[in-house]
């Protein structure tokens, strides 16, 4: 079977082996072709021009991202005409573009069609004005939006909740979760020398909550921070930690090339940290939880379904105080920490990779018009 993906996804072709690569690589044993139309590259495409993995092909667009529907619409067609997919999936969220350009496509081209939503913009708390109008936008439309598709996926119980109170039929809405695990690289080393005393992972944007960590640690003294990513707000918080003198106990890694040396450096910490204002997942922190790390983080995305407060690990508000306590009480309590961290190593039990992703794609060859 042949799929179309209408993906946001920038960081493949510019040759970074994040989630989305990651998950290609195992997916792409389940089909016969995929075919992946994403938005204009910001830098020169530094893939080899053969298939990903022998099967799969990236359509970038040649236009800016106003034109993104009309692009979607136009390569699209061409695809369906030339390779006759059999089902389409679209990866959407505000302002929706990729939903409407398939929308466009869906009116000449009739396929099985799958509107993933994976996360809601600025639910449950907007980290900006621009989130914000996100979240607005999304009660707006997203209740007709999704009648035009057979399906909406989505990957967690709390975002489905909070689309059938923003008016999603909750028959129509499927939950397929996406956060793969693989337990190949995934080995917890609780004796691994301990170089931090927080480490932080993610896209350094406003809403992962980076700004407040840091804040956090300014009153919990020659406590270390490992900040692993990178992102528009890098800039700002390294303002804010030479601000604070701080920049002997915090240390920008960046963006590493690949998920080993991401593994390597989240084992030098003894807690992982993400005070999360909205996320869709977030996968770093199931990873950080497969690791045996202790995690510290609010109730967004996945976690409320998968975390048991003071169990497996640590829910927190998010405010810099209540994160600097509960970060000092686990940094304080050794055998907590370690009890902790070995709970949560048995989420690999419920999120193995090569498992999940054979169901992912089973969902999709089994959708009905």
């Amino acid at each position: 079977m042949k799929l179309l993906m209408i993906s946001g996804d920038r960081s493949v072709l510019a040759g970074k082996r994040g989630a989305f690569w990651y998950t290609l690589e195992e997916f792409s044993k389940h089909w016969e072709r995929i075919d992946v139309i994403c938005p204009q590259q910001s830098q020169p495409l530094t893939l080899n021009p053969q298939p990903l993995f022998g099967n799969v092909y990236f359509h970038p667009s040649p236009h800016k991202l106003w034109y993104q529907p009309f692009w979607i619409q136009k390569c699209g067609a061409r695809l369906i005409d030339e390779f006759r997919h059999d089902v389409m999936t679209v990866h959407d969220y505000p302002p929706f573009y990729n939903g409407i350009g398939a929308r466009l496509l869906l009116r000449r081209h009739h396929l099985k069609s799958v509107l993933e939503i994976h996360h809601i913009v600025g639910w449950p708390m907007p980290a900006s004005f621009i989130e914000r109008i996100g979240y607005w936008l999304t009660r707006l439309v997203i209740s007709g939006h999704t009648n035009h598709f057979d399906v909406v996926r989505t990957v967690s119980s709390s975002v489905k909740n909070q689309l059938v109170r923003l008016g999603v039929s909750s028959a129509n809405i499927s939950i397929v979760p996406s956060f793969y695990l693989d337990a190949s690289v995934l080995k917890p080393a609780f004796e691994a020398e301990k170089k931090y005393d927080v480490v932080f992972c993610g896209r350094l944007t406003k809403n992962k909550g980076l700004s407040i960590l840091i804040e956090a640690l300014e009153d919990l003294p020659g406590k270390k921070l490992l900040v692993i990513g990178d992102g528009p707000e890098r800039k700002r918080c390294e303002d804010q930690v030479r601000r604070s003198d701080m920049s002997d106990r915090v240390r920008f890694a960046g963006w590493l090339p690949d998920q080993l040396s991401v593994i390597r450096e989240l084992r030098t910490a003894r807690v992982f940290v993400l005070p999360s204002l909205s996320e869709g997942g977030p996968r770093i922190a199931l990873e950080a939880m497969a690791l045996g790390l202790p995690v510290i983080a609010t109730r967004v995305g996945v976690l409320p379904d998968v975390i048991e407060d003071g169990t497996n690990g640590v829910f927190t508000t998010g405010e810099p105080e209540d994160l600097r306590t509960n970060i000092a009480a686990l940094l304080l309590d050794g055998a907590k920490r370690t009890a902790i961290g070995q709970a949560g190593t048995k989420i690999l039990l419920r999120f193995e990779r090569t498992k999940l992703i054979r169901e992912y794609a089973e969902f999709l060859k089994d959708v009905r018009c």
